[in-house]
C-alpha cells in the first residue's frame, strides 16, 4: 500500500490532511516529517518537474497532476510551500483562496509589499497563514536564550551568532537574484527570527549591515549584520560562505560572565566572576610586549558551570499549527513576527547600500 493511503485511519485520529508544493529539499524534509506526524497526515505533493513527481510515486508518496488539482482535494486542510522563493507569494494567495491553511517555507516572501498582501488575503478568508521557522528549536539557540535570561553573566551587552561554511552559495536557484538567493535570505532570516527570540525584552532601535560579495556572484555572499536594541545591548550576526575555519556559533557577553557554544553539537560553557577582588594584578608578557589590562584572572575568582543541551521536538511547529487551525492554540510564529524579521531584511540591504545605520521603528 502506498504511504500516502492511510487516510482511514488517520481520520479516525483526527489528523489534518496535508499537503505540500514543492519536492525539493526541504519539500522532502516536510514529507518526511509528515509521514511520521502525529497530528497531520500526507495527502501528497505537487512540484513543476514532472521528475520530482516521478520521484515521489517511487516513493510511495501521491504526486498531483496539477496545483489545481492539488488545491481542489476537498481532504487537503493545511498546504505548505516549499519553491523557490519568489514563487511564495503567489501560491500562497491561491491557497488561502482554495480554503486551505497555509505555511511558507522562509523567507515567507521577497518583501514587506508581499507579506502584507498575503496577509490581507488571510484575513480575508479566515484561513491561517504563517512561515516555517524551524530554528526556533535548534539546540543551540535554546541554550543562548536561557544563557540570556540568567542573572549570572550582569549586564548583557552583546549577543554574538555565527553561521560559517566553505562552499561558496549554492549554484541553484539560491545564487539568482530575481529568485530570492543569497545568504540573507537563506540563513539571515533564521538568525533574526532568533536573536528577537533571544533579546526578547528590548525594542530594537537600529540596523547595520554590511554584504559580503567576494567572487562577484549577483547575490550577498555573506553578511555582518549588527542589531542594536535599548540600553545598547547589540545582536550581532555574521553569515559567511567562505570560511574554512568556524568562529563559535553563539557567545555571549556581560559585565559578569561569558558564554560560548562552538557549534550546534556543543554545550553552552559559562564563566562567571565569583570575586571581583583578587589583589595585585601582575602583568604578563604577550609576543613582544606586556600587558596588565589583559592578564588572565585568577582561576580562584571565577565560576565555571554549563547549561545542558535541551531535547527540543521540531515537529511541535505542525502541532501547534495544526492545533491552531482548529482553534486550539494560539499559532506562535505570528504576522507580526513574520513582518518584523521582513523588515530587518530590508533594513539591512538599504544599510549595505548607504554605509550606515537605518533607524528601526517597531
Amino acid at each position: 500500500m502506498a504511504k500516502t493511503e492511510n487516510r482511514a485511519e488517520t481520520a479516525a485520529v483526527k489528523k489534518a490532511g496535508c499537503a505540500v508544493i514543492g519536492y525539493g529539499g526541504m519539500g522532502g524534509w516536510h514529507t518526511r516529517h509528515l509521514l511520521e506526524s502525529d497530528v497531520g497526515y500526507l495527502c501528497g505533493i505537487y512540484d513543476i518537474d514532472p521528475a520530482k513527481g516521478e520521484l515521489a510515486r517511487s516513493n510511495g508518496i501521491r504526486s498531483y497532476a496539477s496545483e489545481k488539482e492539488l488545491l481542489d482535494d476537498p481532504e487537503i486542510s493545511v498546504v505548505t510551500i516549499a519553491t523557490p522563493n519568489d514563487c511564495h507569494a503567489e501560491i500562497a494567495v491561491r491557497a488561502l483562496r482554495a480554503g486551505k491553511n497555509v505555511i511558507s517555507e522562509k523567507p515567507v516572501t521577497m518583501n514587506s509589499r508581499e507579506l502584507d498582501r498575503v496577509i490581507a488575503v488571510a484575513e480575508e478568508t479566515g484561513k491561517l497563514f504563517t512561515v516555517h521557522q524551524n530554528r526556533r528549536w535548534d539546540c543551540d539557540y535554546l541554550m543562548m536564550k536561557e544563557a540570556y535570561h540568567r542573572a549570572d553573566f550582569g549586564k548583557i551587552f552583546c549577543v554574538e551568532s555565527r553561521i560559517q561554511g566553505s562552499r561558496g552559495v549554492p549554484g541553484d536557484w539560491r545564487s539568482q537574484k530575481a529568485h530570492g538567493g543569497g545568504m540573507i535570505f537563506d540563513w539571515g532570516v533564521h538568525l533574526i527570527d532568533q536573536m528577537f527570540g533571544i533579546i526578547d525584552d528590548r525594542r530594537l532601535l537600529k540596523v547595520g549591515c554590511r554584504c559580503e560579495n567576494v567572487t562577484g556572484a549577483e547575490t550577498d555572499e555573506g553578511f555582518k549584520l549588527d542589531m542594536i536594541f535599548e540600553g545598547d545591548v547589540v545582536g550581532h550576526i555574521e553569515v559567511g560562505t567562505h570560511h574554512f575555519i568556524q568562529m563559535p556559533r553563539f557567545y555571549l557577553a556581560g559585565t559578569a560572565g561569558s558564554a560560548i557554544i562552538g557549534d550546534w553539537r556543543d554545550r553552552a560553557r559559562c564563566l562567571c566572576i565569583k570575586e571581583w577582588t583578587e589583589g595585585e594584578v601582575k602583568p604578563v608578557v604577550t609576543a613582544a610586549g606586556m600587558t596588565k589590562t589583559m592578564a588572565p584572572r585568577a582561576e580562584d575568582t571565577l565560576r565555571e558551570f554549563y547549561i545542558e543541551r535541551p531535547d527540543p521536538d521540531v515537529h511541535d511547529f505542525y502541532r501547534n499549527f495544526i492545533a491552531a487551525t482548529r482553534g486550539e492554540a494560539e499559532q506562535i510564529v505570528t504576522h507580526k513576527q513574520m513582518r518584523r524579521v521582513m523588515r530587518v531584511m530590508e533594513s539591512a540591504f538599504m544599510s549595505d547600500r548607504a554605509g550606515s545605520l537605518i533607524p528601526f521603528g517597531e
